[in-house]
């Protein structure tokens, strides 16, 4: 079972689960809000912006490629890392849902070093934590743990879930380059309301992302009493 209408061993059916997730949790275009806050007066914020995308990319390719196979090479099932990794995104997202504005003053007090001087940022804090934090990696871990456990169709969920992390990653780089008409457009309220849509959007993929593990936990213990 997916969220995605298409199954996970095509390219379009695992960009359909990531995209959504990661687009959710990175949320680029209420993070350019505070971005623009914290770099009003420096004369680099344009080229920041391109930066902060390559460093998001990165990030987020290395959490997906890697992350659920150095949790599998330490003993982790695939089916437990799903669950865990299930929990950790619904969680994240049901804070995000519940007091956005909790989670605005957090990203707001880790961006704030940018907003002096004019030292290079790019990596730490406006990388991370501020685009790509804790959160950002969790969620990514979690998606690369739904990819087919037999085996079969690897490769297309995994080149489907990078093209998702390219589109955040140039989503990011767009909304932080043109910052100041995101929040002529937006406001702090109108991100606000973004924020609580795309956090029940992300609350629905981990709550699938958990179905998917529990199902195959039961499906291993049933075949292991069989």
């Amino acid at each position: 079972m997916s969220l995605s209408p298409l199954p996970l061993t095509t390219v379009i059916g695992a960009f359909l689960l990531a995209f959504p997730a990661l687009f959710s949790i990175v949320n680029p275009v209420g993070a350019a809000i505070t971005f623009h806050q914290v770099t009003e007066g420096r004369a680099d914020r344009h080229q920041l912006a391109w930066r902060i995308a390559l460093n998001a990319l990165l990030i987020l390719l290395g959490s997906l490629l890697l992350g659920s196979y150095i949790l599998n090479f330490f003993g982790v099932s695939l089916g437990a890392l799903r669950v865990a990794g299930g929990l950790v995104v619904a969680i994240r997202a049901w804070q995000l849902l519940m007091q956005p504005e909790v989670n605005e003053n957090r990203k707001t007090n880790a961006a704030a070093p940018a907003e002096h001087g004019q030292e290079d940022v790019a990596f730490f804090p406006l990388t991370m934590p501020f685009t790509t934090g804790p959160g950002a990696i969790s969620v990514a871990i979690a998606l690369a743990s739904q990819r087919p456990s037999d085996g079969n169709g690897v490769v297309e969920f995994f080149v489907g879930v990078s093209i998702a992390a390219i589109l955040v990653a140039l989503l990011v780089g767009i909304s932080y380059r043109w910052s100041g008409k995101v929040l002529a457009l937006l406001g702090a309220s109108g991100a606000r309301v973004m924020s609580r849509l795309v956090a029940f959007l992300l609350l629905c993929v981990g709550v699938q992302i958990i179905t998917s593990g529990l199902e195959s936990l039961i499906s291993s213990y049933l075949k292991a009493i069989a």
